[in-house]
């Protein structure tokens, strides 16, 4: 087992290092080997700086760099990398938190009565029709360019994730336990409480891991269109002075921030779920 993780990590990091030389020095090489008909845009430095370049963006927009100190540099800019970064992090948070919550929730009462589902039924397919990004311009228009409308529009692209999911969970478990176990004398919030939701949690969290990503894509168009600060506007100012350096600097981030909130969620699913073979710790 570990000769196999020490292969693949072996791998992985080779594919890695493939990819940091190529995009470094493979502008150069295709120039040179290459008519320059056939070179790559993508390679172009312009258009997607190379890592050398975006490493000395993140010093100086990191405050890093800054020849009056890191402190003075975070207290001279409303939005630097940390703060925006921060910021961010913080209306995805509540955004994807509020949109898990209200879709789980709805998910639930609407999959355990055959009633509502068909009174609401249509309306909720005719929401979800809309495109999300649509609404953006509303919800800033509604909310303003603060952070209360970023957190509304993350808010409206994880309730649909997360309700259809849920719903169908719900629909899915087994009526003979729930017979069983009203047989036995349990309540219907028992039932819900003790069958329903431990075997529609699979089906929630396949969509928490994708609500995550898309809580996060929620806000930075909220940002893109409007905002007062985040990672967004950072890109927006960036490509303003055709910066790709400062561009792909805000884009690594928004990986990292995204892989630090799958790598919770799939924490807390793991330890919900651990009574299920596939997330039983190995001995």
């Amino acid at each position: 087992m570990s000769n196999s993780r020490t292969v693949i990590l072996f791998w992985q990091l080779a594919i890695l290092a493939a990819v940091l030389v190529i995009w470094q020095w493979g502008f150069e090489w295709s120039k040179a080997l290459l008519p320059r008909a056939y070179v790559p845009k993508i390679l172009d430095p312009y258009f997607v700086a190379k890592p050398s370049l975006i490493w000395q963006s993140f010093l100086r927009l990191g405050c890093f760099s800054d020849a009056g100190g890191f402190a003075a540099c975070i207290r001279g800019n409303d939005n630097n990398l940390w703060l925006a970064t921060l910021v961010t992090l913080k209306n995805t948070w509540w955004g994807f938190l509020f949109g898990s919550a209200s879709g789980i929730a709805a998910g639930l009462i609407l999959g355990r009565s055959d009633f509502l589902a068909r009174v609401f039924g249509p309306y909720i397919v005719a929401l979800n029709s809309i495109p999300r990004i649509a609404l953006v311009p509303l919800v800033i228009l509604i909310f303003g360019l603060g952070d209360l409308s970023k957190i509304a529009t993350a808010w409206l692209v994880v309730f649909f994730v997360v309700f259809f999911n849920t719903f169908e969970g719900t629909r899915a478990v087994d009526r003979d336990q729930i017979a069983a176990a009203r047989l036995l004398g349990a309540s219907e919030f028992t039932v819900l409480r003790t069958v329903v939701i431990p075997s529609a949690l699979a089906w929630v969290f396949a969509s928490l891991l994708p609500a995550v990503s898309f809580a996060l894509i929620g806000v930075i168009v909220g940002e893109f269109i409007g905002a007062e600060r985040g990672l967004g506007k950072l890109i927006i100012e960036a490509e303003a002075r055709a910066n790709a350096s400062e561009m792909m600097v805000a884009i690594f981030v928004m990986m990292f921030v995204g892989i630090l909130l799958a790598i919770a969620v799939r924490s807390l699913q793991s330890y919900l779920l651990r009574w299920q073979p596939q997330f039983e710790p190995s001995a």
